[in-house]
């Protein structure tokens, strides 16, 4: 099975992390938490959910892993102010391997300036940055455009976590 790391910071919607995480690790994959900080704890947004982070960002390979979980909420507005998490997403994004971004996730890739020329879904809020970054916004449940696949809401969950699990698959 696959190797996936999740990047993580504070405040994260609690449900784009956890629903996708269940769905992954009941399909047998193993699950890495990368974050800012090696074994702290974070809480998400809505304090319903706690995740330890196992390994600093600035330690982590994308060579480690085979895809990348990036949740939303404020987590990735948090992250794209690390040059570390902001480096990693970037070499995972041209490393061709799979990406499973939600709701605020794309903010992380635009400034990782990896959307130019793709098509990419997310939360409404960020539509015109992602449109700013160079990609077409597509307002579907879920968005696949080569190694990436976006969604843009909790309630998008159900496909974002079909659609995840059918790449990883595929592989």
């Amino acid at each position: 099975m696959s190797k996936i790391a999740v990047i993580l910071d504070e405040d994260f919607e609690d449900s784009e992390y956890q629903k996708p995480v269940d769905a992954l690790a009941e399909a047998g994959h193993e699950l890495i938490l990368v974050g800012l900080n090696k074994d702290t704890e974070i809480m998400g947004k809505k304090e319903q959910s706690h995740a330890h982070i196992d390994q600093a960002v600035a330690e982590a390979s994308v060579d480690d892993f085979d895809a990348l979980l990036i949740p939303g909420g404020y987590s990735p507005d948090h992250l794209r102010a690390d040059k570390n998490a902001v480096r990693f997403v970037k070499d995972f994004v041209e490393s061709g391997k799979p990406v499973f971004a939600i709701c605020h996730a794309p903010q992380l890739l635009i400034t990782a300036q990896v959307l130019k020329g793709r098509k990419i879904t997310g939360w409404k809020s960020i539509i015109q940055d992602i449109k700013n970054a160079g990609a077409d916004f597509v307002d579907q449940e879920v968005v696949e455009d080569r190694n990436i696949i976006s969604s843009r809401s909790p309630q998008d969950i159900p496909a974002f976590n079909n659609r995840i699990i059918k790449k990883l698959k595929e592989k």
